[in-house]
């Protein structure tokens, strides 16, 4: 294995080398594959999953009926790297082969995250009542225990009047956050900063219930 191969990519070399279909969501390569139904997703993970044996790198994989849900990241760096590229693309060869298609625009990741100004007076609450398990050296991050609940993340914040405050972080792909933060107002939504856009926006619903629209851009 090249040292390349190790190299994390950043989100534009994801964006610029990642095959049609495929989106840098949440730190992970990610796509869904619609298919015929549940037999036809059956023999798709099949086929995927001798590709991933061969290539020694597997995906994270979400079998459903009438479609699949695929994410990878390389483990050992921590991030997307050339390996995740490539396996994508013998993934979406397999996909045309068997007539799946790409949704990419309904691909998300969510995150919990929490105001505190004492992440450590908290965490042991969280990862108890959640089953969350506290990454190492890491603080403010209880990562998913399985890959289906979301990572609970603490945001230290020595406001007062923030303290206490949850909110959701949904991150999608960057070249639909727009059209998905203008569909969030049209719904009712108020827009309480851009100021770090394209990277997040910051939104509440009529109540004051704040959540974060985030892609994997750098803030402007």
């Amino acid at each position: 294995m090249s040292n390349d191969a190790k190299q994390i990519l950043t989100s534009q070399q994801v964006h610029d080398q990642a095959p049609v279909g495929w989106r840098d969501v949440g730190g992970m390569l990610r796509t869904r594959l619609t298919t015929g139904g549940f037999a036809e997703s059956l023999r798709l993970v099949e086929e995927i999953a001798s590709a991933a044996d061969e290539a020694n790198h597997h995906p994270d994989i979400d079998l459903r009926y009438g479609w699949v849900g695929l994410a990878m990241v390389s483990h050992d760096v921590g991030g997307i790297t050339s390996r995740d590229i490539e396996l994508a693309g013998v993934i979406s060869r397999i996909a045309e082969e068997r007539e799946a298609t790409h949704a990419p625009e309904v691909v998300t990741s969510m995150t919990v995250g929490i105001n505190t100004a004492d992440p450590d007076a908290i965490r042991d609450f969280w990862a108890t009542l959640t089953g969350h398990t506290p990454a190492p050296h890491d603080s403010t991050s209880l990562p998913s225990p399985d890959g289906q609940l979301p990572e609970i993340w603490f945001q230290v914040s020595d406001d007062p009047g923030e303290r206490g405050r949850t909110h959701l972080d949904v991150h999608v792909p960057h070249d639909l956050a727009q059209e998905r933060v203008d569909a969030v107002l049209a719904a009712g939504g108020v827009l309480v900063t851009d100021e770090f856009a394209p990277a997040w926006w910051a939104l509440a619903d009529a109540d004051g219930n704040r959540a974060c629209v985030c892609t994997s851009q750098p803030h402007s």
